[in-house]
């Protein structure tokens, strides 16, 4: 497993943040939106954002109207990344499944 999957299912344990992906599925918010919705604290939510930059799961960036304000949004090679891997994992038991199917059949006979 890479360092970069690593830090991605570090972020994605914390059911906050994982409530936050969901909502920045959606679409950007704001970081306070976030903080509203989710019923956090700002700085508990500033915590939870900052783990999820340092993860490369979202990005930041400051409308030009007023820097003051914070908007994230998901960056998808994360996702990606982490896709390949179930995916990968998920072709693995697959043939697991399907030798001991045919382990179990050829033994029945």
């Amino acid at each position: 497993m890479s360092e970069a999957l690593d830090r991605t299912l570090a972020a994605l344990a914390d059911p906050h943040r994982r409530r936050a992906v969901d909502l920045l599925r959606e679409r950007p918010r704001r970081a306070g939106e976030l903080a509203e919705t989710l019923g956090l604290s700002p700085p508990a939510m500033s915590r939870h954002l900052r783990a999820l930059r340092q993860s490369g799961l979202v990005e930041e960036s400051h409308p030009e109207f007023d820097a003051r304000v914070r908007v994230y949004r998901l960056r998808p090679e994360p996702m990606a990344q982490l896709k390949a891997w179930l995916d990968a994992a998920e072709d693995h038991w697959a043939d697991q499944l399907s030798a001991l199917k045919a382990h179990v059949e050829a033994k029945a006979r």
